[in-house]
């Protein structure tokens, strides 16, 4: 489905004066808003190609109705979510959820949408049908030389999928470890897997990033072979400059630091992007800003200072995407609130006054931070937003428009009610 322009312009038109109203008000107090709203229409937030089907648990899943059925189908998803915010121009990949029958006609309808390729995501965590080896007890770690070369190959196979479809990176995330005590040599899990990563680093194109994710628990429990960003790092420092740690909100224990986490692996030239989620409890995979928004502001402020202070550029220096499961809501919907906490955050920590906070840290006036920090957090930038998409050619409001389209009407109409989208 397509919202059509006539359609989006009355959408506007119908909240402009308002919007104008408010945004003129916000705009007053911010030194150099011009660049801030500039910054906030450049920047990208890739929608995975998993995230557009209903999500669930191991009780449970429950389809809300016209989820894609096929890769066409949740490009033109993806198409809609990018029409409406103007800032989910990326789409990432799962194979062998997401095997593109005709690279290059795939490649051409997400031009027609508008969106890139970003990172594939390659699978060793499931079996597929007619899989010779499992992954029952893992993949790269595993301690069958067959099996660890079964996981190589499917991950070469992925990276050629993305070579055809303009893709400049890999994801590698591994259900890998242990669920009892003495079930695996820790040392010698790691050494396969090591080992394993360097095949498939080695297969990289010159101009391609390897990102290895970490995760602290699940499927496994006793042990997890990437299960911190110091596992990460060290895979990644023995691999290469092509290797990074991707980072997943969900993917850390309870309270961990996350944003001191994000500092050091920018500080080390390591950090390769993020999986943006919210949680309670562990990997909830819950809406972007949903739980906890301050945390999420807190990262974001040593993004953008980490990265400013490198001089790389805030749209294509690291990825971002959103990873998250949608078990009650309209996946569609998740997805647009996601983009707009994404994009909302953002734009808090770039109007962070950086000499007041400088000035405050070298004086250990901890006061005087936490003011500078929290100001920026409580500021109500809505309007910041919603502006960057105007100019961009979005919807003032995506979520109002999308709704008062009825569009998951027109999809289940479209596709059927009992629909399933592939993957999990």
């Amino acid at each position: 489905m397509r919202i059509e322009k006539h359609i989006l312009e009355q959408h506007n038109q119908s909240l402009l004066k308002e919007h104008r109203r408010r945004f003129d008000f916000i705009a007053a107090g911010i030194p150099d808003v011009e660049n801030v709203v500039k910054k906030l229409a450049d920047f990208q937030v890739a929608i995975p190609s998993w995230a557009l089907g209903t999500g669930g648990t191991r009780f449970g899943r429950f389809s809300g109705g016209g989820e894609p059925r096929n890769l066409e189908e949740k490009i033109e998803d993806i198409g809609l979510l990018h029409a409406l915010n103007r800032s989910s121009g990326a789409i990432s990949l799962h194979i062998p959820w997401d095997i593109p029958k005709n690279a290059a006609a795939i490649k051409t309808l997400a031009a027609q949408h508008g969106l890139r390729f970003d990172a594939m995501n390659s699978n060793t965590f499931q079996d597929q049908p007619g899989q010779v080896h499992s992954y029952k007890f893992g993949s790269l770690q595993h301690v069958s030389k067959a099996t660890r070369q079964q996981a190589i190959d499917h991950n070469i196979e992925v990276i050629r999928h993305g070579v055809e479809l303009g893709s400049d990176s890999l994801t590698v995330w591994l259900s890998d470890g242990s669920c009892f005590p003495g079930q695996l040599n820790f040392r010698k899990a790691f050494q396969n897997t090591l080992e394993g990563l360097q095949e498939i680093y080695a297969a990289l194109p010159a101009d391609w990033k390897i990102f290895v994710e970490y995760k602290a628990f699940e499927p496994n429990f006793y042990s997890t072979t990437v299960g911190d960003w110091g596992q990460s790092l060290l895979y990644t420092s023995k691999l290469g400059p092509k290797a990074y740690t991707l980072v997943d909100l969900g993917h850390h224990l309870p309270n961990a630091n996350i944003e001191q986490i994000v500092a050091l692996l920018l500080m080390e030239g390591k950090l390769g992007g993020f999986h943006f989620n919210d949680s309670k409890y562990g990997d909830d995979d819950l809406t972007v800003g949903s739980i906890k928004p301050y945390q999420l502001f807190l990262i974001f402020n040593e993004l953008v200072e980490g990265m400013d202070a490198r001089g790389m550029d805030h749209t294509k220096d690291l990825g971002w995407m959103i990873d998250a499961s949608h078990n009650v809501k309209d996946p569609l919907e998740d997805l647009l609130q996601s983009v707009e906490a994404i994009m909302l955050t953002y734009a808090q920590a770039l109007i962070v006054d950086r000499k007041k906070l400088t000035e405050a840290q070298l004086s250990n006036d901890t006061v005087a931070a936490q003011e500078v920090l929290q100001f920026s957090f409580r500021s109500d930038l809505r309007a910041l937003a919603a502006e960057a998409r105007l100019r961009a050619g979005g919807a003032l409001d995506p979520l109002a428009l999308y709704r008062s389209e009825k569009v998951r009407s027109h999809l289940i109409k479209e596709r059927g009610a009992k629909t399933v989208a592939t993957g999990l």
